[in-house]
């Protein structure tokens, strides 16, 4: 099956429609299937007295309230409408995250085939309820959950009719520790909830990505920047182009490894039974007449005779000709 892979644009466009175009095109360079920004009326969303975090505190400074920050590097419906054109005239999926009422409104507004619920508001009732209303596949992010937060937001989201919702694991942490990653948990939300499972990820490079893959993520989501240096939040947490090109690789690579889960004998290896495998073969010059033995059988290769699997039947047999050592025995 096919990973969706969404690259995370996020708000590394800085507030530039321009720049946030340009990270269209090199996502759709990348091979990525879908492109994500982030959609939100910052004065719903932040109050005034909200601090940053942490993190978002060591990549911008302390010089601002997070309020002003998000307001700095989001920007309208209207360039979003413009940006959603132009990933359609580029044929990359637009997708983006909705953080209030009106954005998820608006969002439905595009007609898009998914919707993104992003970690912060699973907690969010009129929200999930808002979104439930659309009747779309659902992308919900689980980032700072437990098991039973999860299950009250399901619950909300399917009384409410969204269409199929896929869990992402997630750490809401930028970037996240090795430590902190947890990705066997992506199974205990597989088997707990019984619905498609994926992963969205805050991890420094591309190995979580790809066992994450490995572990049975349907969907990656991944950040990435066109400039690590630049200003902002995100940037350094982020894959440059050229990792986003190695993580879309290595995730291809990994489907075609996994491939079908029915073990049966490869079209590449077939070849390689007859050299590989043994016959039973004389171990003596055998005469014929003579009873075959465990004195004058042995097995060997190649494995194009009889199958040592066959050995009891072969005992106890008469030679029908001679055989030379080593020469397959034939019945």
């Amino acid at each position: 099956m096919k990973t969706l892979i969404i690259a995370e644009a996020g708000v590394n466009h800085n507030g530039s429609l321009q720049l946030a175009k340009k990270m269209a095109l090199a996502a759709k360079q990348a091979g990525a299937d879908i492109v994500k920004y982030q959609t939100a009326v910052p004065e719903l969303v932040i109050s005034r007295f909200a601090q940053k975090a942490d993190y978002q505190k060591a990549a911008t400074g302390d010089g601002e309230s997070q309020l002003d920050m998000v307001r700095r590097l989001h920007f309208g419906f209207d360039a979003h409408r413009e940006l959603k054109k132009y990933c359609d005239s580029i044929g990359i999926q637009y997708l983006s995250a909705a953080f209030d009422l009106p954005s998820v409104e608006f969002l439905a507004s595009l007609d898009l085939p998914l919707i993104k619920v992003p970690s912060g508001e699973i907690t969010n009732l009129p929200y999930l309820e808002a979104v439930a209303r659309q009747h779309k596949p659902v992308l919900l992010s689980t980032g700072m959950c437990e098991l039973g937060e999860i299950a009250a937001a399901l619950g909300i989201l399917n009384r409410g009719g969204s269409g199929e919702v896929t869990l992402l694991h997630c750490n809401t942490e930028y970037p996240t520790p090795d430590t902190d990653a947890n990705l066997r948990a992506i199974l205990e939300l597989r088997d707990n909830f019984n619905c498609p499972v994926g992963y969205s990820d805050h991890t420094r490079g591309t190995e979580a990505d790809v066992a994450a893959v490995a572990l049975g993520a349907r969907v990656i989501e991944k950040h990435f920047t066109l400039d690590k240096q630049m200003e902002g939040p995100d940037h350094k947490a982020s894959l440059d182009f050229d990792e986003l090109c190695e993580m879309v690789s290595a995730v291809r690579r990994t489907e075609r490894l996994l491939g079908s889960g029915h073990k049966h004998v490869s079209a590449s290896e077939r070849p390689n039974i007859a050299v590989a495998r043994k016959s039973i073969v004389a171990k003596r010059a055998i005469r014929a007449g003579e009873v075959f033995s465990a004195e004058n059988l042995t097995v060997k290769r190649p494995g194009d005779g009889i199958s040592p699997m066959h050995w009891y039947e072969v005992l106890g047999r008469t030679a029908v000709r001679d055989f030379a050592e080593d020469e397959k025995i034939t019945l």
